[in-house]
């Protein structure tokens, strides 16, 4: 629908010729002032809901029409605002508009009933709802002319002084036209998205998960207006608390512990995201009671859970639901020590560390995920400082000559720090551990084989070494092969002893025979050290999928700034900085004892 349709229809609307009846004197006041504090919640509560009394209290707002609750709800302290649930009365559907002659006259009679239900003038008028929001355009010319209605039905009462509010029960279609007429709508009304969910299904996943998720849907239905430019501060979020099976709410379930725990996480999901948006308004709907369906001997106690969660003072849960109610308020919440953008198992990952290795990769996702992998695999292997510092002093004596400095112009030219570089370190560290309580299959005599042939060429040598070392299958006596051993093995002189600092220990080390190729040894002497190598590359490989399983299985208990959690993936840092690599070998032999993860 083109813009001047539209006009041309709010034209034939009669918007700007329309009769103003006044509101009477009784509609002035302060019943119109509704809580400073952003987000404002405001609840159902009309003579339909059994136990409207409930909400009626200082530091409520609740939703309620006619003459005869409104005004004992503010009697007993609570602010009011009206609910329309004849809207399509008013404007007609998408399929039999009105006729838009009658829509502006209908908009001012009800401004008159609502201010005078409010005692206001300028009252909240919530109009329920609008009908097909997710209807793609070009629209139809009946469906033309009921957008219209509405968008006139808006603006007469905003011009009267009320503050329009329009529910949308289902994913907008926001595109083309459509885009237009909703921002058009903003400006006169406020934007409700009612977000409701079958309650079994969320209460399954846990509470990380479940938290998680509502959360995930709050942010998704409000961005599904500020996406086309609509503000915020003219947005709110519905919750459904409904009974009737296949409305979404409770949906049968059971017992009543696990649905106050679901409306519990709502609440907290609902004041997490309305925060961060920085959204106007939180409505709570479902505590009616229309039908047979919809009558529910928990749903007063769940109100008062509901209640409780936002504010202690407005019920007393504990009390009323007894120990079926959970009080933790913490759990599955977006809540990180200092420094901290996400926690997993107890472990930060922190802000700066991840900033800190995207330095290194020129990319902040990959460094987000190896902050993540890090804190994961943390549970599993434990390294201490002591232990990164004597592997940083190998790394120095190995690939520069021991000069420190030289050691940190590389990581300079690299983009690194020392502090980068020692978590790098402390990770290839804490891989050893954990590859080595990794079980891999045996090479068969044809992989054997084939590595014989294949790696021809590769440096081996017979030497003893002190203590017994992973690279020689956890012995003191052995073939070292260059694919596995430390370099320094193959460049001591015949016959002579040297001490081997390495990143996983210090070993002494003798060289017993010269250096020789693989293809010099016949195969039963180069079976074990092949055999070796093998198992090492499979350690390798298996370490990949291990650390991707386990980042996949952490996730149900991960905590991250605003759910926005990382990428599940290896992130190889010593691709970057190929000289923190571990050494050949250090969990070869997989002999390393320990908790197996």
């Amino acid at each position: 629908m083109k813009k001047a349709s539209l006009l041309l229809l709010l034209a034939v609307a009669g918007l700007t010729a329309s009769a103003r009846p006044a509101a009477p004197e009784a509609a002035t006041g302060d019943a119109c002032t509704l809580p400073a504090k952003k987000p404002v919640w405001i609840d159902f509560a009309d003579g339909s809901v059994p136990f409207w009394e409930q909400f009626a209290q200082p530091g409520a707002v609740a939703a309620a029409a006619n003459f005869i609750f409104p005004p004992q709800i503010r009697a007993r302290g609570a602010k009011t605002v009206y609910f329309d649930l004849n809207f399509t009365r008013r404007t007609g559907t998408p399929t039999e508009p009105a006729d838009p002659a009658a829509v502006v006259d209908r908009a001012n009679r009800l401004y008159v009933y609502a201010s005078n239900s409010m005692a206001c003038s300028h009252p909240v008028i919530t109009e329920n709802e609008l009908q097909g929001a997710s209807t793609l355009t070009p629209w139809s010319a009946s469906n033309t002319q009921y957008r219209a209605n509405v968008l006139t039905f808006l603006r007469t009462l905003a011009a009267r002084g009320a503050k329009p509010v329009l529910p949308v029960s289902i994913i907008p279609y926001t595109g083309g036209d459509a885009g237009e007429l909703w921002r058009e709508a903003a400006q006169v009304a406020s934007i409700v998205r009612e977000v409701y969910f079958p309650a079994p299904k969320v209460y399954r996943l846990g509470v990380v998960q479940a938290s998680r998720t509502i959360r995930q849907m709050f942010r998704g239905g409000a961005q599904d207006f500020i996406s086309i430019g609509i503000s915020p501060s003219k947005l709110g979020i519905m919750l459904g608390f409904q009974t009737t099976p296949g409305s979404g709410g409770r949906e049968r379930l059971e017992p009543a512990s696990s649905w106050f725990e679901v409306t519990k996480l709502q609440a907290l999901a609902a004041r997490t995201v309305a925060r961060e948006l920085r959204l106007a308004t939180i409505w709570s709907w479902g505590w009616a009671t229309w039908t047979v369906g919809e009558t529910d001997p928990d749903k007063q106690t769940n109100a008062c859970v509901y209640l409780w969660t936002r504010d202690p003072k407005l019920c007393n849960a504990p009390r009323m639901a007894g120990p079926a109610l959970n009080t933790n308020l913490t759990d599955g919440q977006l809540i990180f020590p200092p420094g901290a953008r996400c926690t997993v198992y107890g472990h930060p990952v922190r802000w700066d560390v991840a900033a800190a290795i995207s330095r290194v990769t020129q990319d902040p996702q990959p460094a987000f995920t190896a902050a993540y992998s890090r804190a994961v695999a943390s549970s599993y292997a434990h390294v201490t400082t002591k232990a990164i510092l004597d592997a940083e002093k190998a790394v120095i004596s190995l690939h520069f000559g021991g000069s420190r400095g030289a050691y940190v112009s590389a990581l300079q030219h690299d983009r690194a720090t020392v502090a980068i570089a020692r978590g790098i370190i402390g990770d290839e560290l804490r891989r050893a551990i954990i590859q080595a309580r990794l079980r891999v299959p045996g090479p068969s005599a044809s992989e054997v084989q084939s590595y014989y042939d294949t790696y021809a060429a590769a440096p081996v040598r017979l030497v003893s070494v002190k203590p017994a070392a992973p690279w020689l299958a956890n012995s003191k006596r052995g073939f070292a092969l260059g694919a596995v051993a430390p370099p320094q093995v193959f460049t001591l002189k015949n016959g002579k002893q040297a001490t081997l600092r390495t990143m996983t220990g210090v070993f002494k080390v003798k060289a017993l025979g010269p250096t020789v190729t693989l293809a010099e040894l016949p195969l039963a002497k180069a079976r074990r050290p092949i055999v070796t190598a093998l198992i090492s590359l499979a350690r390798d490989t298996a370490y990949q999928n291990w650390l991707v399983d386990r980042e996949y299985a952490a996730q149900a208990q991960t905590l991250c700034w605003r759910d926005q959690l990382p990428a599940v993936e290896a992130v190889p840092l010593t691709d970057y900085l190929p000289y923190l690599a571990l050494d050949s070998g250090a969990a070869a032999s997989g002999q390393i004892t320990g908790r197996r993860g």
